[in-house]
């Protein structure tokens, strides 16, 4: 997922996710999880949907009225009741981050963490295997991961874990090696270029 979360996001998330549990612990959550992102999907799928869930001017009950037609009979009386909430509470725009928080309470309750992984061509199957790995030997979870092919990385590669990027990409060492030249650079160049002619 490429959208970040946020507190009150995390609050509403974890308010549904407790209930979720209570209602029927894992089953439920994993059922829970999937109606969120089916109902995010359609927002994305669809402007005007997208817009009739965000926009401030349309009515709060209208509102609730038409989201109990589409939906009822479609997803739980759990996920219905909670966007009835958010819809009463004017969060209802908060939906998408909502559901990235719920993701990651999901992933952190059964051992797994979302990894984005960013290289400049494709990765094969072993490539993806032996990142896995590592991941999975740094962190003690099982690693989801999401492979992005961006093309304008000369080489490397870059993990987003969380909010934390790991950037491992030949820009990167480049620009290092660059700021190391400059802050320390021409003196340390010096000392190494009188060495070498001292031991020749």
């Amino acid at each position: 997922m490429t959208c970040h979360t946020d507190a009150l996001a995390t609050v509403y998330a974890k308010s549904l996710f407790e209930l979720a549990s209570n209602a029927g612990g894992n089953d439920k959550i994993v059922e829970i999880a999937d109606e969120l992102e089916q109902v995010c999907e359609l927002m994305r799928q669809n402007r005007e949907l997208h817009l009739f869930f965000s926009s401030p001017i349309i009515d709060v009950t209208k509102r609730s009225e038409a989201i109990s037609a589409i939906f009822s009979n479609r997803i739980t009386d759990l996920t219905l009741r909670f966007l009835l909430v958010l819809n009463n509470k004017g969060r209802l725009h908060h939906l998408e981050p909502i559901n990235v928080a719920f993701d990651l309470l999901v992933q952190d309750s059964f051992g797994r963490v979302e990894v984005d992984v960013f290289t400049p061509t494709a990765l094969d199957t072993d490539a993806i295997n032996t990142i896995k790995e590592r991941v999975r030997g740094m962190l003690g979870k099982e690693p989801v991961l999401h492979p992005y092919v961006d093309k304008a990385m000369l080489g490397g590669i870059k993990l987003r874990i969380g909010d934390q990027l790991i950037d491992g990409s030949v820009q990167t060492k480049l620009r290092r090696l660059s700021e190391s030249i400059k802050n320390r650079g021409g003196t340390a160049i010096r000392e190494q270029f009188e060495t070498y002619l001292e031991d020749n």
